[in-house]
């Protein structure tokens, strides 16, 4: 080999170790993000219900790895991972979660409706399947204005059985927009299994309205990354919407605190054996990656963390008076001053 190809290849695999540990940073704040609001609602130090994405960081990271700075998302109750991938702001994502007044939605949203529209977060939504027609929406802006972006709409498997993911497809095909559906199919609709909920495939779901489609090994980051950025370039070909279903497990119950008493204790149990996070390291050992390099980046994720809970506490609560702020248009007098 010449020295152009030896430099050609060197620089190729430097490349590549330089995306792999780039979706390895991703879910390694998406978990330790994650355990830590564990610990938080533990202590009691977060407001309402959280519903947790663990076991399931390597679909945020690879998703978000093939997004542009004009796309736009809108997630799910269980979003946090999607979120944190799009790159929102650990300091102000935890004083929201935590209902404090300098939240990104100033503490009024919490957990469930966490949004940023200067990253083109759409928002959480407590409703399944309720963000996909948003997303939807967005999808419409889109090709409307021409900014040659896409929508992405994350769901899980519990939102297959709902009328508005299928009218959802409908209007998509029928438009040619460019939205991205992706389905975390981590078997369980709450407290059932999927089967129990939904009849029929998603892949034939998905080509009853000629949407193009492809499933992936969800817990594989890197292989999410390719077929999102597959189904990007499509999009933006303006080939129609596309269907990415990523297949992985929910380690946690339907919310934190669920006993899980509806699960197979061998399910449980074999959790362990598919952390995507486990699965990454070994990756990035293959690759090349020295596990100081891995070290460091756990050591630096955890001391960020760390950090914004610290800040979080120290921010002010939110005024009780001020709830109804941004709620209600002024009108009268009100509104001419």
């Amino acid at each position: 080999m010449s020295a152009t190809g030896k430099s050609g290849k060197a620089a190729a695999e430097t490349a590549h170790r330089g995306s792999l540990l780039a979706l390895y940073r991703t879910m390694a704040l998406i978990r330790e993000v994650e355990l830590a609001l564990s610990r938080l609602f533990a202590n009691g130090e977060v407001p309402g219900f959280i519903h947790l994405s663990l076991g399931q960081e390597a679909i945020a990271a690879g998703v978000a790895s093939a997004l542009a700075p004009q796309d736009s998302l809108a997630t799910t109750h269980r979003g946090h991972g999607h979120v944190l991938a799009r790159g929102i702001d650990v300091d102000g994502f935890f004083k929201e979660i935590m209902g404090r007044a300098g939240g990104l939605c100033k503490g009024r949203g919490g957990s469930m409706h966490v949004a940023d529209l200067s990253l083109g977060i759409l928002g959480a939504n407590g409703i399944v399947g309720a963000g996909i027609p948003i997303a939807m929406g967005s999808a419409i802006a889109h090709a409307t204005r021409k900014t040659g972006g896409v929508a992405v709409a994350f769901f899980g498997d519990g939102a297959m059985a709902e009328g508005v993911l299928h009218e959802t497809l409908n209007m998509a095909a029928l438009w040619k927009l460019p939205l991205l559906l992706v389905c975390e199919n981590n078997g369980w609709s709450e407290f059932s299994p999927t089967s129990r909920q939904f009849a029929a495939k998603l892949e034939a779901l998905a080509g009853a309205f000629g949407i193009a489609y492809a499933k992936v090994d969800g817990n594989d980051a890197p292989a999410v990354s390719d077929a999102a950025r597959e189904a990007a370039a499509e999009l933006r070909a303006g080939r129609g919407p596309f269907v990415l279903e990523c297949i992985t497990h929910r380690v946690r119950g339907h919310y934190e605190g669920d006993p899980q008493k509806y699960r197979d204790a061998d399910e449980l149990q074999a959790l362990e054996s598919k952390d995507p996070l486990a699965r990454m390291r070994g990756t990035l050992g293959k690759a090349g990656v020295p596990d100081a390099d891995v070290q460091r980046i756990d050591d630096e994720i955890r001391a960020r963390v760390e950090s914004a809970i610290e800040v979080a506490r120290a921010d002010e609560l939110p005024v009780f008076a001020d709830a109804v702020g941004d709620v209600y248009t002024a009108t009268g007098a009100e509104a001419r001053q």
